[in-house]
């Protein structure tokens, strides 16, 4: 069931995003230019980036930016581990409510992690 969920969110993310540049969106355009200089590397690389990118997307309930960012700090070198802190950051963050955006969080790792 997870993994279901996870294929309808890369095909919608992956669609509307073909959708904003086919458009020629303006704003998408200067939305993903920003995306790319903050998680390229300055003072915290990549996957510090990311890691923060997640207890963020946590404390929000986001699910498909908690999906995103875990697979894009496991690509730049993330541990499992590393991975749960940031969660756990976004738990404290959150509070109670947060607990639930965790609960997904952790299914996303589980199929990041497993592969």
């Amino acid at each position: 069931m997870i993994k279901d969920k996870l294929d309808e969110l890369t095909r919608t993310r992956k669609w509307a995003h073909q959708k904003l540049i086919d458009k020629g969106s303006k704003v998408y355009q200067a939305f993903t230019q920003m995306e790319r200089a903050t998680f390229s590397d300055g003072a915290l690389n990549k996957k510090q980036k990311e890691l923060i990118a997640i207890g963020i997307s946590v404390r929000i309930d986001c699910e498909a930016c908690m999906q995103w960012h875990i697979e894009q700090a496991a690509t730049a070198g993330a541990s499992y581990e590393e991975v749960l802190e940031a969660v756990e950051i976004g738990i404290e963050m959150g509070g109670g409510p947060a607990t639930v955006s965790a609960r997904f969080a952790l299914k996303v790792m589980e199929t990041v992690f497993t592969r």
